[in-house]
C-alpha cells in the first residue's frame, strides 16, 4: 500500500517527525519488497540489460554484512500474491501503465528505473545463501510485518508510507535514511552501529494538535492509497473547506496531505469524523461508501497472522489461505518462498500480471514467447481445490479453463485470455502432484520445453535447466535469435564457474592456467558495456524472451518440486557482459579467440553450445544474407541435427571423468538430486 505524498511530507518536516537511531543489538523485520527495490535502484546498477544479477547480488550481500556486523538480526517478510478480493486491480493495471511507459524511456536512452525479470528470485537465492530469516506472505506483507514487529517490539524498515500510520510500538525506520553503507562505532569502543531515524507517531500527532492517533486510518483512506480511490470522495474534498495551515512552496505541494490532517485533528474520533464526512455526500452513496472506508480502515489493524510462529516451527497459518482449501504443500512452499507470487495469483484469481522489461515496445511483448510453458502451469493448478474448482469440469464436454494474463501491447496494457493446458489428462488433484515419481515430473518438465534427457546428460546438473530452457527458446519462431545471440548467452553462462574455481583455495592451478585471466576480460567487457552504449533494441529484446522462458521454466520446475536442480541466478546472466559479448562477436572476435586462455573453460562452452544448437533452426548456421526457402530449410535442418547430434555424442566422452575439474566443481552441493542422478 501506500498514501499519496505522505512520505515526502513527512521528510520534508524530518526534524520535526523522527528521532536519530544508532541501531545495534536488535531483531529489525524488513520489508522485503521496499528492500530489494531500494537495492536495485540506489546502487548505481545497469538497468537498460535485463540485469546485472551478479552486481544486484552482492549489493544485497554487502547490506546484510552491514546487519551482522553491528550485530542485527534481520527477518524479511515479501510480498505474495495479490488480495483474494483483487481491489488493488485497479492500481496494479497504473503501475504497469506506468512501468512500460519507463521501460519505454530506458530503451530509447532516457532515465527510469524497472527491475530485472529475475530480479526477486535472485534476491530470494542471496538470502537462501547468507541464512537471513525470511519468509513470504500469502497476499498483502504490510499489517503481517507490523503485527510482527509489535510481537517483538522491535523496528521495521521499509520506504511504504503507510508503516507512518500503523501504531508500532518501537517504530519505522525509512530506507532513505538508513546509512548501512556508513557504519560507525561507539567512541571508545568496538561496537559498530548503522545511523538510522525513527518516525515518531507521537510527534506526528502532537504536530497536527494532539491528534487522535485511531484517525490516521481515516486520513490514509480519505488522502487516497493503494487499496481505495473512490471519485466520490473527491466531492467531499472539493465541498469541505480543508485548512492547510501554510502558503509555503512545501505547503501547496503537500495540500491534501496538510489540509486533511488539520482537518481530522478538530475531531475526536473516527466514528465522529466519518459521520461528518458523510454528511457532505448524497444520501444514497452514504452506507455504501461508509461500508467501503470502515473495510478499507480496518487495513490498518494488527492481523490474525502470526508470523513468529513461522520463524518459531516453520510453518503459520493463515486463515484466508485455509478457506480456499489449498493443498498443504502448496502452502508450505509459498511461505518458504519456493513457489512464487505468480502461482498464487494463478490458483486464487486465476490472473496473472506479465511484467514489463526494457524491450522494444513496436514487437509483441517478450512473454509471448514462454505462454505454452504457462498454460501448462496453468493445467497443474485447475483441480487445486473445492473451492477454487471450475464450472468447466461439470460442462458437457469439458471445456478449456480459460485464465487471464494482463500484459503489454504496444505501449499499454491488455488482458488476454489464455486456456490451460492439462499434461496430466486425468483431472489429478494439485495434492497429489508432490506424490508423482521424479521419472513422471522430469518428464512432464521436459517435454513442456521440448527437451530429450539425452541432451542433457553431458551438461553440469546445475546448468541443465538453463540449458533446456535455451533450447526451449531456440525453438520458439518467435524469439528470431543469432548465432551470435546464442554464442553470448553461453559464453555468459561461464561466468558462474569461473568465478566459483577463482574464489576456491587449491585451485591456484587453473587460475595460473587462465580461469582468472578469462574472468578478468569479461569484467572489461561488462565495463565497456555501461554509460553511453547505444541499446541495441532487437538484441534487448531477444535476451528478455530468453529470460521469460527462464522464469516460467523455473516456475514449473518448483511447481513440479525440482527434478532439476535451480540455477543459480546470481552469474547465470549479466545482462552487461551478454550484450557486450554480442558486440565483441559482431565486430571481430571469436568464441575460439575470447576463449583461448582457457581450455577448462572452452571444454564446457563446447559441451553447452552442442547441446542447444541440436534445437536451432538451420539459418542459425547459414552465413549472412542467406536465406532458404521452407523446404530448402526443413532439409538443411534435418541433415545439420543429425550431424550436430553425432558431435554431441561424440563430444561428450570424458566429461564426468575426474580429468574435468569443471564438471566436477558444477556437481558439488547435489545432494537433494541423487535420485536424478540415478536416472542418468
Amino acid at each position: 500500500m501506500g498514501i499519496r505524498g505522505l512520505m515526502s511530507f513527512v521528510e520534508d518536516h524530518s526534524n520535526d517527525f523522527f528521532t536519530d537511531l544508532k541501531l545495534r543489538d536488535t531483531k529489525i523485520v524488513i520489508d522485503g519488497y521496499a528492500l530489494f527495490h531500494r537495492l536495485c535502484f540506489n546502487s548505481n546498477l545497469e538497468l537498460r540489460y535485463g540485469g546485472d544479477y551478479d552486481a544486484f547480488a552482492d549489493v544485497v550481500q554487502k547490506f546484510f554484512e552491514s546487519l551482522f556486523a553491528c550485530n542485527i538480526c534481520p527477518y524479511v517478510v515479501l510480498d505474495g500474491g495479490c488480495d483474494i478480493s483483487d481491489k488493488k486491480l485497479t492500481t496494479l493495471k497504473d503501475r504497469a501503465r506506468e512501468k512500460i511507459q519507463t521501460a519505454h524511456s530506458l530503451s530509447v536512452g532516457g532515465g527510469g528505473y524497472v527491475c530485472p525479470l529475475l530480479i526477486r528470485e535472485v534476491f530470494i537465492q542471496v538470502l537462501v545463501r547468507l541464512q537471513v530469516c525470511f519468509v513470504q506472505c500469502f497476499s498483502e506483507a504490510d499489517r503481517d510485518i507490523m503485527t510482527l514487529a509489535n510481537h517483538w517490539d522491535c523496528p521495521v524498515l521499509s520506504s511504504d508510507s503507510d508503516f507512518c500510520i500503523f501504531d508500532l510500538k518501537t517504530g519505522f525506520c525509512p530506507l532513505n535514511s538508513f546509512q548501512w553503507r556508513n557504519i560507525n562505532t561507539f567512541k571508545g569502543t568496538k561496537n559498530c552501529y548503522i545511523p538510522a531515524k525513527c518516525f515518531s507517531l507521537d510527534a506526528f500527532c502532537h504536530h497536527f494538535s494532539n491528534m487522535n492517533r485511531t484517525l490516521l486510518p481515516l486520513f490514509a483512506v480519505l488522502c487516497g492509497n493503494d487499496h481505495i480511490n473512490l471519485p466520490i470522495m473527491e466531492k467531499f474534498l472539493s465541498k469541505v473547506r480543508l485548512p492547510v495551515g501554510t502558503t509555503s512552496s512545501k505547503g501547496r505541494r503537500h495540500h491534501r496531505v496538510l489540509g486533511l490532517l488539520n482537518w481530522l485533528s478538530h475531531f475526536a474520533d473516527p466514528c465522529e469524523a466519518l459521520d461528518n464526512v458523510l454528511n457532505y455526500l448524497p444520501k444514497k452513496d452514504r452506507e455504501s461508501v461508509k461500508e467501503l472506508l470502515c473495510c478499507s480502515m480496518e487495513e490498518y489493524q494488527q492481523s490474525q497472522v502470526k508470523l513468529q510462529d513461522f520463524f518459531q516451527y516453520g510453518s503459520y497459518v493463515c486463515p484466508d489461505a485455509l478457506n480456499l482449501g489449498l493443498p498443504e504443500w502448496i502452502l508450505v512452499a509459498l511461505a518458504r518462498g519456493q513457489l512464487p507470487p505468480f502461482i498464487s495469483d494463478a490458483l486464487v484469481l486465476r490472473r496473472t500480471i506479465l511484467h514489463t522489461q526494457v524491450e522494444n515496445m513496436q514487437r509483441p511483448n517478450a512473454h509471448r514467447v514462454s505462454q505454452p510453458i504457462r498454460q501448462i502451469i496453468y493445467g497443474l493448478l485447475l483441480n487445486a481445490s473445492p473451492h477454487l474448482r471450475d464450472a468447466a469440469w461439470q460442462a458437457s464436454p469439458p471445456q478449456p479453463v480459460a485464465f487471464r494474463e494482463v500484459e503489454r501491447i504496444h505501449r499499454n496494457i491488455t488482458t488476454s485470455v489464455v486456456d490451460a493446458v492439462d499434461p496430466l489428462k486425468d483431472r489429478s488433484d494439485l495434492s497429489t502432484l508432490t506424490e508423482l515419481s521424479l521419472v513422471r515430473r522430469l518428464m512432464l518438465l521436459l517435454e513442456t520445453l521440448k527437451v530429450k534427457q539425452t541432451i542433457l546428460e553431458p551438461i553440469p546438473a546445475s546448468l541443465k535447466l538453463p540449458i533446456a530452457v535455451s533450447c526451449y527458446w531456440l525453438q520458439q519462431s518467435e524469439a528470431k535469435a543469432k548465432l551470435h545471440h546464442l554464442q553470448a548467452l553461453l559464453l555468459g553462462m561461464l561466468m558462474g564457474p569461473l568465478h566459483a574455481i577463482i574464489n576456491s583455495p587449491g585451485k591456484e592451478e587453473l587460475q595460473e592456467a587462465g580461469a582468472k585471466k578469462l574472468y578478468g576480460e569479461f569484467q572489461r567487457l561488462k565495463e565497456q558495456a555501461r554509460p553511453g552504449s547505444r541499446l541495441d533494441l532487437d538484441t534487448a529484446h531477444i535476451f528478455c524472451q530468453w529470460q521469460c522462458c527462464l522464469q516460467m521454466g523455473m516456475y514449473l520446475n518448483q511447481l513440479l518440486s525440482t527434478p532439476l536442480p535451480e540455477p543459480d541466478l546470481t552469474r547465470l546472466y549479466c545482462g552487461s557482459l551478454v550484450h557486450g559479448l554480442c558486440h565483441q562477436l559482431l565486430a571481430s572476435a571469436s568464441v575460439d579467440s575470447l576463449l583461448s586462455s582457457c581450455p577448462e573453460a572452452k571444454q564446457l562452452y563446447e559441451q553447452l553450445f552442442n547441446a542447444t544448437k541440436y534445437y536451432a533452426p538451420a539459418e542459425l548456421f547459414l552465413p549472412k544474407g542467406k536465406s532458404n526457402s521452407k523446404k530448402k530449410k526443413k532439409k538443411k535442418q534435418g541433415t545439420s541435427w543429425s550431424k550436430n547430434r553425432a558431435e554431441t555424442t561424440s563430444d561428450t566422452t570424458g566429461w564426468n571423468d575426474g580429468s574435468n575439474r569443471f564438471g566436477l566443481l558444477m556437481a558439488e552441493n547435489l545432494e537433494e538430486h541423487t535420485e536424478a542422478a540415478e536416472l542418468e
